[in-house]
């Protein structure tokens, strides 16, 4: 066996428990995951028509359909896969369908179409005889044609909103619809990075390294990530370059095991921090808003003053859907969506939603662990991160507890090409779950 085999999770074995017992856990989370959402919808009708319509409901009705078809689907085809990945995922959806329904009642039926896309995506990942090798073999293709297309914002990029950075391009013949190609680089990074490391990981995990030959061997590395996240910092999406240093430095830490490569890179980032405040107004506002919000409440501290009163409003219990004025915060529906959740459903319902993310991230390293092949556990662990990484960011912000970078909450706020970026992420944690699909490329 190859030593560049990663041993995510301390030697975690295959799931445990049969078959008929798996599926029994599946349903039952799910049915909890239905029920919480449905007693919320109920409530959220009661609180804006005093009686109870199907005005909400029947959109309820079809996130709960779609997802019975897909654990009916995924548990027929692949009755391997993780039982939990599918629960956790109808409760984050469902919940953000409420928060949109309650928040900006305008977008539902858009993020109920991004739900079904979502969900069809997730399915037909996870149940498709797919070829990992081809993504292995591709991936500098695919990385530069990923950096095409987010170059290209900056010569046809929009913003549909009509005012700030212009992060979109449209998707030629299908109207007013467009994506965000710094959501798809995501992907196409860990993508990158995970053959990369699986080609050299012996040369960064050994025990007497040739500092000359690690040098040649992340050189390459270096300039594709910088390039990239150049082009972020251009475009000052300041959220999308700090996931991407993130992703990084993560997976170089899983191909080393070296605890010095955090430091160091921790200590860089304190660097790249301290150089955009002198040189970026937008970071310097974030960092000022971060540090001292209060000068500023009435004006450009503005939004995380108010979600700052939210979560205090919310208390231990929350103020209850409908009940609170999370409204008060600009684009709440989006980059504070969690801010709206500390209020209406309080601490319980804060740390209901991290908790789920922190198992989503448990349960992606352990099916990282289990693969045989290198290149599938650095893709397991790198999609992970990427999914950890941007709920710890919004979270930390809305909070002030890290400057804010203006990620979103995945498959809980408003935002087509995250929403889709993170279903693919689930779906292919789903095909690598199934025993019959741990692969192997020694």
């Amino acid at each position: 066996m190859n030593t560049t085999r990663m041993r995510i999770g301390g030697g975690i074995g295959r799931i445990s428990g049969t078959m008929p017992q798996r599926g029994r856990q599946e349903w039952l989370l799910l049915l909890v995951a239905a029920g919480f959402v449905l007693v919320n919808a109920v409530s959220l009708t009661l609180v804006n028509n005093d009686r109870l319509t199907w005005e909400a409901l029947w959109r309820i009705g079809i996130w709960l359909g779609l997802l019975v078809i897909a654990v009916v689907i995924v548990t027929r085809l692949q009755p391997t896969h993780d039982p939990f990945l599918l629960p956790v995922y109808g409760l984050l959806t469902g919940w953000g369908l409420l928060l949109q329904a309650r928040l900006a009642p305008n977008f539902i039926g858009r993020q109920l179409i991004w739900y079904a896309l979502g969900t069809g995506v997730i399915v037909l990942l996870a149940v498709s005889p797919l070829n990992l090798d081809l993504l292995r073999r591709y991936r500098y293709t695919l990385l530069l044609g990923g950096i095409v297309l987010l170059g290209a914002t900056l010569l046809f990029g929009v913003n549909p909103s009509g005012y700030g950075a212009a992060l979109w391009l449209p998707i030629p013949l299908v109207g007013s619809v467009y994506f965000q190609p710094s959501e798809l680089l995501k992907l196409l990074i860990i993508i990158f990075f995970a053959g990369y490391f699986a080609d050299r990981g012996a040369l960064f995990a050994g025990r007497t390294p040739h500092w000359k030959a690690i040098m040649r061997a992340i050189g390459p590395l270096l300039v594709m990530w910088g390039f990239c996240v150049g082009l972020l910092i251009w475009q000052r999406d300041l959220g999308a370059a700090a996931i991407f240093f993130i992703l990084f430095l993560s997976m170089l830490y899983l191909a080393s095991g070296n605890r010095r490569t955090v430091v160091a890179g921790l200590v860089l980032l304190m660097l790249f921090g301290l150089l955009g405040y002198f040189l970026f107004d937008v970071v310097a506002l974030r960092v000022d808003a971060w540090w001292n919000p209060w000068p500023d409440a009435d004006d450009r501290a503005y939004q995380i003053v108010q979600s700052l009163y939210a979560i205090v409003n919310g208390g231990v219990i929350g103020q209850g859907i409908g009940q609170g004025f999370p409204t008060y915060i600009p684009v709440v529906h989006s980059d504070f969506a969690f801010a709206a959740v500390a209020e209406e459903w309080g601490l319980i319902g804060s740390m209901t939603m991290l908790g789920s993310f922190v198992f989503l991230v448990y349960r992606g390293m352990r099916i990282a662990g289990r693969q045989r092949g290198s290149f599938a556990s650095y893709l397991a662990a790198g999609m992970t991160v990427l999914l950890g990484s941007q709920a710890l960011l919004i979270m930390g912000g809305v909070t002030k507890l890290l400057p804010l970078t203006g990620v979103t909450v995945p498959f809980v706020s408003y935002g087509g090409s995250s929403f889709l970026l993170n279903s693919v992420i689930l779906g292919l944690l789903l095909y690598l779950s199934a025993e019959s699909n741990t692969t192997s490329d020694e």
